[in-house]
């Protein structure tokens, strides 16, 4: 099995950069393509959307269970060989969720592929630092963060098409060369560490020290207010706009589109101006975009809405950059995996939080609970309360990162 140090020669560490970016593609694609085939499912299955909606849940559960799990034992039995075991199950259950013959069955399926997309998204994190150069660890992070963007912005395009012309069994089977592909990439071209075998639990009191949590606890903070985007949004473009469904998925993909474009750039301002200037930029422009979102709209409307989001979303890349390079510089090396799983679901319970608690202040915002009745005027006040409160809570993830300034790049 081949190993190499980082001083690698390029193509090696280009080849290995390649399986870490398919791990994150696909683990992100995993969600997105199975969204768009939901109103299908149900009508192949004969289901309810209330029932069809296990089909995503079961693979997010899945990630938030094992990311942790994941983590720890690739600093147990080796990152480059769980990757390669997550990627082959992630692989193993695509294809059963491809020829799966009732709702349960593809249910079981997905849950088990959340498993293997557990392994790929934390120990793809955890093995920059052992793949590219510690110069350029800043830019490999940026570049995973777009890659992982790609993942989410392709999959309605690529699941609907799937769909359309082969049907929706090949929207899961398509994953499968790609994950064995990973895989063979993962055996022959990633670094191979020994093993550290069995060892201490996690030390937390350790961790605060080099300034994880407050990174952790930043990460929950940030995720929240991020996925209020994703909440909100949709119901303040088409309810309170009355916009058509075409133009709200147009307006909703200008904050993927800038993350693709974003990551590389705020990686490379990593390694070049250090961690904790960037991450400081980035969660000041975050909290910026958060309260132009609470106010812009108001006045400018849709315009307004896109302007807040093109302030919020490159400081979100900014952020994800500086804040998962300076996390994982803090710990040694036996505890990467496990911290990298830990970076995994503080974001997925800031994901859940910003779904059900942000939606709850919003829905408390516009008075109603049935907000596809309610006035313009509601949902504007409802924005408003939501996206202040977003922004005070990037101004203590601010707060806490302060922690993090004593790691240094």
């Amino acid at each position: 099995m081949k190993t190499f140090e980082p001083s690698a020669p390029k193509a090696a560490q280009r080849g290995g950069m390649l399986c870490l970016s398919l791990s994150m593609v696909l683990a992100s694609l995993g969600t997105s393509i199975a969204n768009i085939a939901l109103p299908t499912l149900a009508v192949a299955f004969d289901v309810s959307f209330q029932w069809v909606q296990w089909v995503v849940i079961a693979y997010l559960v899945s990630i938030t269970l094992f990311v942790v799990i994941a983590g720890r034992l690739g600093d147990v039995f080796g990152r480059q060989r769980m990757l390669a075991v997550g990627l082959v199950l992630f692989a193993l259950a695509s294809t059963l969720c491809g020829l799966a013959s009732s709702l349960w069955m593809l249910v079981a399926a997905r849950a088990l592929q959340g498993i293997g997309a557990a392994f790929m998204m934390t120990l793809a994190i955890a093995l920059v630092r052992e793949t590219v150069e510690t110069e350029r660890v800043g830019r490999a992070m940026g570049w995973l963060g777009t890659m992982s963007a790609i993942g989410t912005a392709l999959g309605p395009s690529l699941g609907g098409v799937l769909i359309g012309w082969v049907g929706w069994h090949a929207i899961f089977l398509v994953l499968v060369p790609v994950g064995l592909l990973a895989a063979g990439l993962a055996l022959r071209l990633l670094p191979a560490v020994a093993p550290i075998g069995t060892t201490p639990r996690l030390n937390l009191s350790a961790l605060g020290e080099n300034g994880v949590v407050a990174g952790l606890t930043a990460n929950f903070l940030v995720a929240n207010v991020m996925m209020a985007t994703l909440v909100v949004g949709p119901f303040y473009l088409a309810v309170a706009l009355g916009l058509q469904e075409a133009i709200v998925g147009l307006v909703m993909s200008v904050g993927p589109v800038l993350s693709i474009c974003t990551g590389v750039p705020s990686g490379r301002l990593v390694d070049s101006w250090g961690g904790q200037r960037v991450l400081t930029l980035g969660l000041g422009t975050l909290a910026a975009g958060a309260l132009s979102l609470s106010v812009l709209p108001a006045t400018f409307g849709v315009a307004g809405y896109i302007a807040a989001i093109a302030i919020m979303t490159p400081g979100y890349q900014m952020f994800q950059s500086a804040n998962n390079v300076m996390v994982m510089a803090g710990v040694s090396a036996d505890q990467r995996g496990a911290v990298s799983g830990l970076l995994g679901l503080s974001r997925n319970i800031g994901l859940i939080s910003g779904a059900s608690v942000m939606g709850a202040v919003f829905s408390a915002g516009v008075g109603s609970t049935a907000i596809e009745e309610a006035a313009e005027a509601a949902i504007v006040d409802g924005l408003r309360i939501t996206f202040m409160l977003g922004g005070l809570s990037i101004l203590i993830a601010l707060w806490f990162t302060r922690r993090l300034a004593s790691v240094h790049v």
